[in-house]
């Protein structure tokens, strides 16, 4: 049963529910759980490799296929035509070992780094695989990123491999790839008649290549992912990521996306983020669960189609998406038969309470948002499918994982904050299995990290008496207004509220008494036009919702606003354009639409 629980305070404000009513879930007393918790059993979920070795790649097929569960469908392929391919775990792992003689025929071995370039095709799954399989560094990149901040990446990371099509390697890669010693071989998928010089035809490849191997034998601490993630300035950043981290993928899966092996999963985000390989990949396949991998982009009718025909019971999206959705309205999805949804999860930017409330009112349940970063490896704060849900907060931490708000003190050292709803630093104590091992060939700044036993994340938060997070912002975008610190995720979230908003940045201004003024971009719904006597009426609505201190003193309008590939709201790009000052790195932009 969920029941809504409003009170006058809004962050009191909670989706009830009552844990007798999941009585299969895989957590449904928190305190006990994670009094009992330890990650040797989480470890122990997972079959490893003889002498202490473990391999994701093994703990994703092979342990199934040994345990006589190949003939259960792995994935589910649907095509932009809307044709199916499927892939039971028997016949992906055949293909993934394909992919790994393939690899050892032309040279690639054990610690080498294989990057791939593809959309979501069958042939990144078996690429991703078959590389961690071999032994070797798996690190993909997003399919629309241009050449500079492909040819960043790849030298950074020092590749060694490329898995792409002809089409993005003629367009993106051949024109510079002379200039990058260390790229021995290059695959191409969706070969036309004459292939490009020094390149490989992977159809042809992978066809007379055998379907029996053997896994390298990799340890626990080996590389396994090369994971980038862009700063604010300055060239990308490559997080290293182990084969331990697989430990924490597989339980985390149980834990926060209560996956059961019956479970059909769809995680929307691409495989060119961490969200698409730590939980559109390994995640779900350790579990055993049925994949179902969507080639085409988003479309509000065939994503309602996908969820109701595919009978998706754990659906994993973005906030931007649910945005989208939204727009279309809750009458659109009930036209179809979502009834085999168990749950709905978010990852990506912090999710505004209204689109919280919105799954109930389009699916009858609540979109369970959590929080993790490309460095973290895995989810390491939640709402869990049976736990209370308070719109607009991160939920509690895994069990495992011990987190905290600290402040900064003079000298570079920091403390914990005890006193619920401070503002502070979120913090999290190392020795999780996925958390990043380092920043490729950038000691310095990985050590900048950690400070007096703490993980520091870079994100303002704030804790209440019930152990809830909720996300202020990055510690960058906070607000300096006349001695008041101002989260933007509040202001943006406020704006939404409103019916016409449907997406909204928030940034501060420069101004000689105040310090700053806060000033909010806002993107409109379907059916709504930009005017003054709107504007008048969002800043109203603001005012009266947060109070003259916190509340805009300006409203602009735009079509779009700027955002990453994975759908984050660029607040310092709003600000740059706005100041005129320097744009820094934008090779995650999605578009240049102002």
């Amino acid at each position: 049963m969920i029941t809504m629980d409003p009170t006058a305070n809004a962050r009191d404000e909670r989706i009830r529910k009552r844990p007798e009513d999941y009585p299969g879930a895989n957590l449904s007393n928190y305190e006990d759980f994670i009094g009992k918790f330890a990650w040797d059993q989480a470890r122990a979920l997972l079959d490893g490799l003889p002498g202490g070795g473990l391999n994701i790649a093994y703990e994703a097929i092979d342990r199934h296929l040994k345990a006589g569960r190949g003939d259960k469908l792995a994935l589910r392929w649907i095509a932009r035509d809307a044709k199916i391919r499927d892939f039971t775990y028997s016949a992906l792992g055949a293909q993934v070992n394909r992919f790994v003689n393939t690899l050892a025929e032309h040279g690639i071995r054990k610690g080498d780094r294989v990057f791939s370039l593809l959309g979501r095709v069958p042939e990144l799954y078996f690429a991703a695989l078959g590389t961690l399989k071999n032994g070797s560094v798996f690190s993909p990149l997003f399919s629309a990123f241009g050449p500079e901040p492909i040819k960043a990446r790849m030298t950074i990371g020092q590749a060694n491999a490329l898995v792409t099509t002809e089409a993005f390697y003629r367009r993106k890669i051949e024109p510079w790839r002379k200039e990058l010693a260390s790229l021995e071989k290059v695959f191409l998928t969706e070969c036309s008649a004459n292939l490009p010089p020094d390149t490989i035809d992977l159809a042809a490849a992978l066809a007379q290549a055998s379907e029996v191997c053997e896994t390298v034998q990799t340890l626990p601490e080996d590389m396994a992912l090369l994971h980038f993630t862009s700063g604010t300035t300055g060239k990308p950043k490559g997080a290293i990521h182990v084969h331990e981290a697989v430990v924490a993928h597989n339980v985390t899966g149980k834990l926060a996306l209560d996956f059961h092996p019956d479970d059909i999963f769809w995680c929307t985000a691409d495989p060119g983020w961490i969200t698409g390989t730590s939980y559109g990949i390994i995640s779900p396949l350790t579990n055993g669960v049925t994949m179902v991998i969507d080639q085409a982009e988003f479309d509000a009718e065939r994503w309602y189609r996908i969820l109701q025909d595919q009978k998706v019971s754990v659906w994993y999206t973005a906030p931007t998406a649910i945005r989208m959705l939204m727009k279309t309205g809750a009458d659109f999805a009930k036209r179809f038969d979502l009834s085999r949804l168990r749950l709905l999860a978010s990852v990506g930017e912090p999710l505004n309470p209204e689109a919280v409330l919105w799954g109930m009112q389009a699916f009858g349940k609540p979109f369970h948002d959590n929080w993790w970063q490309t460095e973290t490896g895995g989810i390491m704060i939640t709402n869990f499918l049976a736990m209370d849900v308070k719109p607009g907060s991160m939920g509690r931490p895994l069990p495992g994982i011990a987190a905290g708000i600290v402040e900064h003190l003079e000298g570079g050292s920091v403390r914990e904050i005890t006193k619920p709803m401070a503002m502070g630093e979120l913090a999290l104590r190392p020795g999780w299995p996925s958390m990043m091992r380092g920043y490729l060939n950038e000691e310095a700044r990985y050590k900048k990290c950690f400070v007096n036993g703490w993980y520091l994340t870079g994100d303002l938060a704030m804790r209440d008496s019930e152990g809830y997070y909720w996300f202020v912002g990055r510690a960058d975008d906070v607000i300096k207004s006349s001695g008041h610190l101002i989260g933007p995720f509040e202001v943006e979230s406020a704006l939404m509220e409103h019916k016409a908003v449907a997406e909204a940045g928030v940034i501060g201004i420069p101004e000689p008494t105040a310090g700053e003024v806060v000033k909010a971009y806002v993107a409109l719904k379907d059916g709504f036009t930009a005017s003054e006597a709107l504007r008048k009426e969002l800043l109203g609505h603001a005012r009266q919702r947060l109070g003259p201190a916190v509340a805009p003193k300006d409203i602009a309008f735009r079509q779009n606003l700027p955002k990453t590939r994975s759908g984050k709201i660029m607040r310092r790009l709003l600000k740059a354009r706005e100041l005129g000052l320097p744009e820094g790195d934008i090779s995650t932009l999605e578009s240049e639409e102002r």
